[in-house]
């Protein structure tokens, strides 16, 4: 759908609590880290959301495919192969509070590759008369520094007209008319269902793509939806058979 993200590029994730966007992340970013070079930056992960341990267990589920009892049950030698695997590319910054300008002084320590920031919304150091114009300057901030580092991810919650609907689009995002949305090359929406048997299939629908593609790039996926499942007890997401 989008192809290779590069420095300028901000989009944004979003879907309902508990759809699986931490597990998202870290299915995506894992795989992301591996295929940087040693000379390039890391991915620095901002976390403001969940708790922080939590979140590094994701990872180093999502990195080496292990359940929870698979990881814990060899700790000392599972580090050593997330160690090889990861090579250190994954910063994760955990605090309750973050500011725009804790950001910007990691970006400046770090240098790096890709930003994840989850979540965005919670960002401290903006002003607005209005909570969505309040917003709106956080994403157009986050879009600043997309050009002046690199690629930047932010997640976000859908609202509650998103709940148990299959395909997401820019209508579903919360605390937005217009002003979350304009400022992202990309939206994702990750939709979830209630219907029995579905319990473990998300649906991924593109709703906005401004990026100009590369040769991985299917044109007629521009604005895709996909069907995918999700793998909880790995942290994984998988395509669809």
């Amino acid at each position: 759908m989008l192809g290779s993200l590069r420095k300028g590029n901000f989009g944004f994730i979003f879907a309902r609590p508990e759809s699986g966007k931490t597990t998202f992340l870290a299915s995506e970013v894992t795989f992301f880290a591996e295929q940087l070079k040693e000379e390039d930056g890391p991915i620095l992960w901002i976390n403001n959301e969940e708790d922080g341990k939590k979140v590094k267990l994701r990872i180093f589920q999502a990195s080496l495919g292990y359940t929870l009892n698979q990881l814990l049950s060899n700790i000392t030698d599972n580090q050593k192969i997330y160690n090889e695997k990861i090579n250190g590319k994954i910063k994760l910054f955990d605090r309750a509070i973050v500011s725009r300008s804790d950001i910007e002084n990691l970006c400046k320590l770090f240098k790096p590759s890709l930003i994840v920031i989850d979540q965005i919304d919670k960002i401290t150091g903006f002003d607005g008369d209005r909570e969505d114009l309040k917003l709106g300057s956080i994403y157009t901030w986050a879009r600043q520094i997309a050009k002046t580092y690199c690629p930047v991810i932010g997640v976000t919650q859908a609202d509650g007209t998103a709940e148990g609907k299959k395909w997401l689009t820019m209508d579903n995002v919360s605390n937005a008319k217009t002003a979350k949305q304009a400022e992202a090359d990309w939206i994702l929406g990750i939709g979830a269902t209630h219907a029995e048997g579905f319990e473990f299939v998300r649906h991924l629908h593109l709703s906005k793509n401004k990026l100009s593609g590369d040769a991985d790039t299917d044109p007629e996926l521009r604005h895709g939806k996909q069907d995918v499942l999700i793998e909880p007890q790995i942290a994984r997401y998988r395509d669809y058979q």
